[in-house]
């Protein structure tokens, strides 16, 4: 069978399902790689793989293995030198190697936007210990945020209000870091307005971007997100400014999930993800192409149309509050019938599940945000998981 291209996906959760999906829609053939067996994106691949994505040799044979056209990392936790050598092989690493290993900590990216690019940012301090925990608190000052500089969805972020919460935040954040880099970083909090994931998307004829999205986060972790976010043109105009200036600095083509906080008018660069983004499932529902399509047309270097907004949208989590490894769904019916707007459902397919997991995502279309995002919630609140108790 002839494929247009072949990927090979690092990473295979929800957010690599869809991509698998817009990709093979485009041609392309799709082996999808992760730690555990039946991963969502394996099961809508071409093959796939079986492996911790931080054993180098075990990346490295994968890659040399399959010898795709492009290697697309969907999780932030792999052995980005790896990647660097592959790419210095002649591999296509997506979007490059260096916005991979920039990324995967946040002390790399923090130090492109802040230090190379001059970005405003909030006050910070690394740390490796209480020690410079308790010295980083004192630079920012109470409350700050204290957060793994290797981690995914918020896992270990906490804010600390007062001295006496220092030593719980630190071992918190180490006990949910991924990797193995025992460092966090202390970070001013910022009273800010509201939140923002611009989607920005590099590709060969120049920098596009989606509408913002605003989102709602708990334990650290997206719970809702709506487009397009209320905001004035000219705070777009200064998001849109300095995430052209960190996607042109990191290189490649692809999607950026670029984080803002807002505070009146002031825009200030928070994180980059350099992939699909989990606010971003939004746009499932939202544009006439979704974060998915946009992320594989501009690795394929195809054409990208105009990107269009269908109108007001919404997504709402369906989050699982126990283990379980014998899932079942129940209220699809009623998910996808109520009233207000268009609605969609989709079940990740997880093979587990544990207290807090994401299963699955509501998306609404309506009349305006606020309705959607009644829709979406109620929606997602009709599907109920089964564990077979």
């Amino acid at each position: 069978m002839a494929f247009t291209a072949k990927i090979l996906l690092l990473g295979s959760g929800e957010l690599g399902r869809e991509f698998a999906i817009s990709a093979k829609r485009l041609g392309a053939q799709v082996i999808a790689c992760d730690a555990y067996a039946g991963a969502p994106a394996m099961q809508v691949a071409d093959d796939f793989e079986v492996f911790p994505m931080l054993d180098g040799a075990l990346l490295r044979a994968a890659v040399e293995k399959h010898r795709p056209d492009y290697v697309v990392p969907e999780v932030e936790a792999i052995r980005t030198e790896v990647l660097a050598e592959l790419e210095a092989e002649g591999f296509a690493i997506v979007p490059s190697a260096r916005a991979t290993m920039m990324t995967m900590n946040r002390d790399g990216i923090r130090e492109v936007a802040a230090v190379e690019l001059g970005l405003r940012t909030s006050r910070y301090r690394y740390a490796e210990s209480l020690e410079e925990v308790l010295a980083g608190a004192g630079h920012t000052g109470l409350p700050c945020v204290i957060k793994p500089v290797m981690s995914s969805s918020g896992k270990g972020q906490s804010t600390v209000r007062e001295a006496g919460a220092l030593e719980a935040a630190w071992d918190y954040a180490v006990a949910n870091m991924r990797g193995d880099r025992k460092r966090v970083i202390v970070e001013e909090f910022v009273d800010f307005d509201y939140e923002i994931t611009l989607l920005t998307i590099r590709t060969r004829a120049g920098v596009l971007f989606c509408p913002p999205i605003g989102h709602r986060q708990e334990r650290g972790d997206y719970q809702e997100s709506w487009q397009p976010a209320a905001m004035s043109a000219s705070a777009i105009a200064d998001a849109q400014d300095m995430a052209r200036k960190v996607v042109d600095d990191l290189g490649g083509y692809g999607i950026f999930g670029v984080e803002f906080f807002v505070k009146g008018e002031e825009v200030i660069f928070s994180e980059l993800s350099p992939r699909p983004h989990d606010t971003g499932m939004v746009t499932l529902i939202s544009q006439n192409l979704s974060e998915f399509d946009l992320h594989a047309r501009a690795v394929m270097g195809l054409p990208i149309p105009s990107i269009a907004l269908r109108g007001p949208s919404a997504s709402a989590v369906i989050l699982a509050d126990r283990a379980s490894e014998a899932l079942s769904y129940a209220g699809l019916a009623e998910a996808l019938a109520v009233p207000g707007g268009e609605v969609d459902v989709r079940i990740f397919g997880k093979p587990n599940s544990r207290p807090y997991r994401r299963m699955g995502v509501a998306l609404a279309l309506a009349s305006d945000t606020d309705t959607a995002r009644r829709v979406a919630a109620e929606a997602a609140g009709a599907v109920r998981i089964g564990y077979g108790d």
